[in-house]
């Protein structure tokens, strides 16, 4: 496979001050070494994953045997098998399509879930429950609803139409599948929602669309052995392009640089925008510090939000992502008006790698500072290098400027109103909460 490159030459370096965090790279990699050891970054680690591949391997057959799956997760649940539909599925989306299909259900939408409901052929569908903690409110309420109407349909098979991705031992999806013998894998300890692409919550989808998924997590091992090898010293992680990203983020937080672009110039991988949010946002955006990412896609973007890339605040980076090596694509003809002659004896093709070029180069004149990350292939391989690259960088990124990029504290305040409104037990004081400011006086207007 063709080398993926890191081009740093319009990354601004000059203005940044990146010796401040480079000389953390002993310190860092002390930590890293640790919580290797201790099982506290499984994504790196991979130690799951020989059992994993052996399970999947086994359970092939039974998955593919369906038409049909319906995913019920939310957020990392959710969006690292969306862009791996988007970018190695697509023919779902075009016409003429016969199948397999993989539908996934990511939030709380009763038109959708209804519809699923409806027209979905009960008999060919798998349907595939995800959840770590296994109480996932919008998981699980998903779950009860879809669980009523494969008991309607199928008597006492409906657990034979199910599989859940979730804890190995505690919460109530482990506890269904004890008592109703449905089919499970298991979400490794330590392993939260953003970083559980390249487990089973990743890999069930992907394997049922038919994907390579075994080069996808090669890819990502290949970019990630190193860090887990016990030799790790701040020496070997300085070289890494993993940390040297976290360092460029983290000197451009403390130069004002507050948002990040994702600008994808591989239209397929345009999902793995969204995933990169997920992971960056809630990894980093916490105790007033972290950079908020935007997920960009060329060449559409360059016709609405890049105006304001180009010519709005100084305060946005860019990790621009393009592949050399996409298809040439069809040939333009000849008679095509002499005002359009400058495309004549080029291809459809060529069009991307133009259109990214002249954005890169705008941003760059513009005074954003961007580091282009250029991938030999688009290939399921390329993807895992892709994902563990940027992984390892956002635990990097939040160890630099001091922050624990493994937990989300103020995502889970939201959980807990939530189910306060809806009546759990216990929840005094978000009760309390919710109550005074429902009562507050509302400035309103209609429009």
């Amino acid at each position: 496979m063709a080398a993926n490159r890191i081009d740093w030459t319009n990354g601004s370096l000059e203005k940044l001050d990146l010796e401040t965090p480079r000389a953390k790279a002993e310190e860092i990699a002390a930590k890293f070494k640790k919580e290797i050891e201790q099982g506290k970054l499984p994504f790196c680690s991979m130690g799951y994953m020989p059992s994993l591949l052996h399970d999947l391997e086994g359970m092939e057959q039974f998955v593919r045997g369906f038409e049909h799956m319906l995913l019920l997760g939310i957020g990392g649940s959710a969006l690292g098998a969306r862009a791996l539909q988007k970018a190695f599925f697509p023919q779902q989306d075009q016409p003429g399509h016969e199948g397999p299909w993989l539908w996934i259900a990511d939030n709380v939408c009763p038109h959708t879930v209804e519809a699923y409901l409806e027209k979905l052929p009960v008999e060919k569908t798998l349907v595939v429950v995800v959840s770590k903690s296994g109480g996932t409110i919008e998981t699980i309420s998903q779950y009860f609803l879809v669980r009523q109407w494969m008991r309607k349909k199928l008597d006492d098979r409906w657990n034979d139409h199910f599989l859940f991705v979730t804890d190995s031992d505690n919460g109530f999806l482990r506890e269904q599948a004890n008592e109703h013998t449905v089919r499970s894998l298991e979400v490794p300890d330590n392993l939260g929602g953003r970083y559980s692409v390249l487990s089973a919550v990743g890999l069930i989808p992907a394997m049922f669309m038919g994907m390579d998924y075994a080069s996808l997590v090669e890819g990502a091992s290949s970019v990630l052995s190193s860090l887990a090898a016990p030799d790790l010293n701040g020496e070997k992680l300085s070289r890494h392009p993993a940390f040297e990203l976290a360092c460029w983020n983290a000197a451009l937080m403390d130069n004002g640089y507050n948002e990040l672009i994702f600008f994808s110039y591989i239209p397929q991988w345009a999902w793995f925008g969204q995933w990169f949010a997920q992971l960056w946002a809630e990894s980093l955006g916490k105790q007033g510090k972290g950079s908020q990412p935007l997920p960009a896609v060329g060449a559409t973007d360059q016709h609405s939000v890049n105006q304001m890339f180009l010519d709005g605040p100084r305060n946005k980076a860019c990790l621009f992502l393009t592949c050399p090596a996409l298809p040439e694509g069809m040939a333009f003809p000849d008679d095509i008006p002499e005002k359009f002659a400058y495309i004549k004896g080029k291809r459809f093709g060529e069009l991307i790698h133009a259109e990214g070029l002249g954005t890169r180069m705008a941003l760059s004149k513009n005074g954003v500072p961007l580091v282009e990350l250029r991938m030999g292939e688009d290939n399921e391989e390329a993807a895992g290098n892709l994902m563990g690259l940027l992984m390892a960088a956002t635990i990097f990124t939040g160890w630099i400027i001091g922050i624990n990029p493994v937990d989300q504290p103020a995502v889970e305040l939201g959980k807990r109103l939530a189910k306060a409104r809806l009546g759990a037990d216990g929840l005094e004081e978000e009760k309390g909460d919710l109550a005074s400011f429902l009562k507050a006086e509302r400035n309103e207007q209609e429009f």
